[in-house]
């Protein structure tokens, strides 16, 4: 589906929306609930990533298929190593057969488990044969995906002895390991991260309880955006959030300070408010923490005028598609003045946004929502926008009800 996207009323927007709760926080917590029954899960994303992983871990079937859910399989791949007696073969979509996966099932193999490539070697599809694991010392690279290393964290309490995770050199991303080691600390896993050791101990049972999952601040981005590109006065309330947030893209309340954005913490909720124009000439932010908001805050600077150079975005090249590559293709059609490095991205300031440009999304939920925003200043349309569903359901009946206008084409 293509859509054309406008938004002809000039006025304030005054809103409140429900974000689904957080892909991050639930497809950890899908793995822990299977691992330990005791665990309910309330306000779960109903991302399509979630509803893979709901349905893998469901699934007697000897063959899974996780589609584009990155998250899914490198979770999954744990998980399964580590179901004794089971033998699966783990696969995705085209894209995700050249994500790597090699890194995570050298340190599953090097523990004990049995995991061999069908098809190419370092990437899916992958034939995993459940074993039980032993071995509780392993290295990983600290500067790889975190999601990488949540995936060990996530077994290690369920094996016999336990696990320690050496990161070696550079550690990244590391808000998202410390969002594993808190829920394992809400379940009453015992665990510590000492420099770059990572240690968490065996458990057998939990005691029951619910968790409720923290509306997603990826998803929040996007409205971050659209106020930053509003009018002064325009607010937007969004819930289910908390001040002290697990997530590590929580930091836009900070970073869109800039835009002339604040943000204002209620019990359960936060009101984005558009409280002065922005003054600032150049935007100078390491994301290594936080790399899914980069498209969103790139995109935002150009519709700002504001240049920017962002760092700290070297996993982008093996996300859906190539972030990078497709942030400078996408911004360049609209008049941008863009280039990128293999981790980095320097977006000079614009003098103006070209019309009823068509933006590729390349099979990545991301791209589509972060230049939704833009239908506030000009006409854009947006090519293959179902894709959204991976991570966000509603994102276009969002879009309609702060009034951005919506056309299939």
């Amino acid at each position: 589906m293509d859509i054309l996207l406008n938004h002809l009323e000039n006025k304030k927007i005054k809103e409140k929306n429900t974000i689904s709760g957080s892909k991050s926080e639930s497809n950890r917590l899908l793995i822990l609930q299977k691992l330990f029954p005791e665990i309910l899960i309330q306000n779960l994303s109903d991302s399509d990533d979630s509803v893979h992983m709901q349905h893998a871990l469901s699934t007697e079937d000897g063959r899974v298929d996780i589609g584009h859910a990155g998250t899914a399989m490198r979770f999954l791949t744990s998980y399964f190593a580590v179901n004794d007696g089971r033998d699966t073969v783990l696969t995705g979509s085209q894209r995700m057969q050249n994500r790597p996966i090699e890194i995570l099932v050298n340190a599953l193999n090097n523990l004990g488990a049995s995991i061999e490539y069908l098809e190419k070697v370092g990437y899916p599809p992958i034939r995993i044969k459940g074993t039980k694991i032993t071995k509780d010392k392993v290295q990983i690279n600290g500067n790889v995906s975190s999601q990488y290393i949540s995936s060990l964290l996530l077994i290690a309490s369920k094996l016999e002895n336990g696990l320690e995770i050496e990161l070696i050199g550079k550690i990244t991303s590391v808000p998202y390991i410390k969002m594993t080691l808190s829920l394992l600390t809400q379940l009453g896993i015992e665990n510590k991260f000492e420099g770059n050791f990572i240690k968490v101990f065996p458990k057998t049972e939990i005691q029951k309880q619910t968790i409720v999952v923290e509306s997603d601040w990826s998803s929040a981005s996007y409205f971050y955006s659209i106020v930053a590109l509003s009018k002064i006065g325009s607010e937007i309330t969004l819930s289910a959030y908390k001040k002290e947030s697990l997530q590590g893209d929580s930091c836009l309340a900070e970073i869109y300070q800039h835009f002339g954005v604040e943000t204002v913490f209620g019990e359960h909720s936060i009101i984005l408010k558009k409280t002065k124009v922005s003054n600032k000439e150049i935007l100078e932010i390491d994301l290594k923490n936080a790399p899914d908001i980069a498209q969103t805050i790139a995109v935002t600077c150009f519709a700002e005028k504001i240049a920017c150079n962002l760092s700290g975005l070297h996993t982008l090249k093996i996300k859906e598609t190539d972030r990078l590559e497709a942030l400078h293709d996408e911004l360049s059609k609209l008049g941008a003045l863009i280039s990128v490095t293999d981790k980095s991205l320097h977006l000079e300031k614009s003098s103006e946004i070209k019309k009823n440009i068509a933006i590729k999304t390349y099979n990545d939920h991301r791209m589509a929502m972060a230049f939704a925003p833009l239908a506030l200043l000009v006409p854009i349309k947006i090519l293959n926008a179902e894709v959204v569903t991976k991570s966000y359901q509603k994102f276009w009946e969002d879009m309609q009800q702060i009034g951005i206008v919506i056309n299939e084409l």
